[in-house]
């Protein structure tokens, strides 16, 4: 079983001077589901090398058992430390792939044409594609194989308008994860901010925010089952 994590390489918050990223437990969550069942997993982003860290991700408050647990890991800091470049993969050599989020892909994954091709080979290819929080974002330019929206029709979620408002990013972000998929046709549902909210159709998983990306990731398992 292989799985390839993408994550981002943008690391400026807009025009704010302030560091984005990737979100640390959006990445370590899921990490730990895939290896503790078993999985291969490779990870990629469009810079190759270190993934810059949402430094917020990185405060006591957004600890959690699988932050800690990387903290540890000495062979999962390596291997983050040492990505490979996003042009040099191909969706046939995985059975599936998986975006965390932070708010670094809405800027450099969403307009990735290589991002964009590797999403739609996984989907024409019918194999599991996962992401969360942000990450749905990147699903913003593409296309199923009708060549309507991916997510046209079908039953998405991500980090919503008011989860947005609660971190006072609303007017620095290129645009609202929540609208996007509205506005796509995406048949867009939520839960209480911050709460865990992720949901599977047909190979697409999506789930809602941070406290959703260990179930994105054990749905995402479950589909490779």
């Amino acid at each position: 079983m292989k799985i390839l994590m993408v994550l981002t390489s943008h690391d400026q918050l807009g025009d704010t001077g302030k560091k984005t990223g990737f979100w640390l437990e959006e990445f370590a969550a899921p990490y730990y589901v895939f290896k503790d069942a078993g999985a291969d997993v490779t990870l990629v982003s469009p810079a190759g090398g270190q993934p810059p860290l949402d430094p917020k991700s990185d405060e006591p408050d957004a600890q959690t058992a699988e932050t800690q647990r990387f903290r540890e890991d000495t062979a999962a800091q390596k291997a983050l430390a040492t990505t490979g470049r996003l042009a040099d993969v191909k969706a046939d050599d995985f059975d599936a792939v998986f975006y965390p989020g932070g708010h670094g892909p809405l800027w450099d994954l969403a307009e990735d044409p290589q991002s964009i091709a590797l999403i739609e080979a996984f989907a024409k290819a019918d194999k599991p594609h996962g992401l969360v929080c942000h990450a749905p974002g990147v699903l913003r330019k593409v296309r199923g194989k009708d060549g309507a929206p991916l997510v046209k029709g079908r039953r998405v979620t991500g980090f919503t308008n008011t989860e947005e408002e609660a971190v006072g990013l609303t007017k620095v972000v290129p645009f609202l994860v929540e609208d996007m998929l509205k506005e796509l046709g995406g048949d867009y549902s939520k839960t209480d901010d911050w709460g865990v909210h992720v949901l599977t159709d047909g190979k697409l998983v999506t789930g809602q925010n941070p406290a959703s990306s260990a179930q994105a990731a054990k749905d995402l398992i479950t589909l490779l089952s």
